[in-house]
């Protein structure tokens, strides 16, 4: 069954130029959704769970879950990852049950609200880089808060997400702290911050480099180009999605996402993975939405979340699509986490600072 760490999935990603989006997981219909997108494209998955979403579907469900999606697409090249990861204990448990993947979110302290310094966050990711590193399994960390710059505000999902106001230093990555930062910590890959937040809410305005640096992914990659780069919170917020949702009694007010364009920019300059949820959410939403005011005597749920499985589907083929992962599925053979032990012990994986 073709399971594959996240630095072997993002090293094919960077030699054959493409990004690769990591949708979010918490139960079976996205699950199925995802994968069947997939199957569709020929694409390598990245599936990742959040601490609430390892919470609400339970560790075990969740981790017999992954298998039986494994099972059913044997072809399919699948990482599992922890999103956000909040302390060396939530990322040992996900490795326990499984997880080829996690993320030290050290931006954050261990609330998850409260932005840490920097010390703190190579600390803390340097620990999980090295307990991960033994078992093979690969590390994101994340330099820089996530948050609007607009607002100067965090936006929090699943309770993770800094409160009050910060300011632009705090919201943009450092270029020159992301080179100490990586050779510190030995991440496999590295969140930036640059203006994208979590939620359906992220811009009051088509964004533009005022509120979307861009400018920050183009200089870290300048000076880390061997540094597999993430971009969160890039959901596009489709406008016919809120329309759907609005159309059927929902109440989603203006509002703009990332746009494709500019992940397919990001992709040019070092980005390999791309998350991905609020999309997701809005396209099953929308057409439960529509079955259940259409059709109000309606109580089967199979027959409501059949359509929003159909619909998050056609989201996930866009996706795979757009940032020119469909195709690549098949060209990967996946490398063991015994195997990739081996290769980060004997040095192999370091990061290459300067290293085009």
């Amino acid at each position: 069954m073709a399971r594959i760490t996240l630095r072997q999935l993002l090293d094919h990603a960077a030699e054959y130029e493409y990004g690769v989006p990591a949708f979010n997981l918490n139960n079976m219909e996205q699950g199925l959704a995802i994968m069947a997108a997939a199957d569709a494209t020929d694409s390598p998955v990245i599936l990742q769970a959040s601490k609430g979403a390892r919470a609400y579907a339970n560790d075990v469900v969740l981790a017999k879950l992954i298998d039986g999606l494994v099972e059913i697409y044997p072809h399919i090249p699948v990482c599992m990852h922890l999103d956000h990861g909040n302390n060396e204990a939530t990322c040992a448990t996900a490795i326990q049950y499984g997880f080829t993947s996690v993320m030290m979110d050290g931006s954050l302290k261990a609330d998850g609200k409260t932005p840490a310094d920097y010390a703190y966050n190579v600390e803390i990711t340097g620990n999980v880089t090295r307990m991960a590193h033994w078992a093979g399994v690969s590390v994101e960390g994340e330099l820089g808060v996530l948050g609007s710059l607009e607002s100067g505000q965090g936006e929090a999902e699943d309770g993770h997400g800094a409160e009050g106001v910060l300011s632009h230093d705090q919201l943009l990555t450092d270029p020159e702290e992301a080179v100490k930062f990586v050779t510190a910590t030995k991440v496999d890959a590295l969140a930036v911050a640059m203006g994208t937040s979590h939620g359906a809410y992220k811009f009051t305005r088509q964004p533009d480099g005022d509120v979307l640096a861009m400018n920050v992914i183009e200089e870290i990659h300048r000076r880390l180009p061997t540094t597999h780069l993430v971009m969160h919170g890039s959901s596009s917020v489709p406008q016919d999605l809120q329309d759907i949702i609005n159309s059927y009694g929902g109440q989603m007010k203006p509002t703009w996402g990332v746009p494709v364009a500019e992940i397919q920019r990001g992709i040019k300059h070092g980005v390999r993975k791309i998350n991905i949820d609020t999309d997701n959410r809005m396209a099953m939403t929308g057409q439960i939405r529509k079955v259940l005011t259409e059709n109000p005597a309606e109580f089967d749920p199979r027959k409501y979340l059949k359509p929003a499985m159909d619909a998050m589907t056609k989201l996930c083929r866009q996706r795979f699509e757009e940032f020119g992962t469909a195709g690549q599925g098949s060209k990967i053979r996946p490398i063991s986490v015994s195997e990739m032990a081996k290769r980060y012990a004997n040095g192999s994986l370091d990061p290459k600072i300067g290293a085009a």
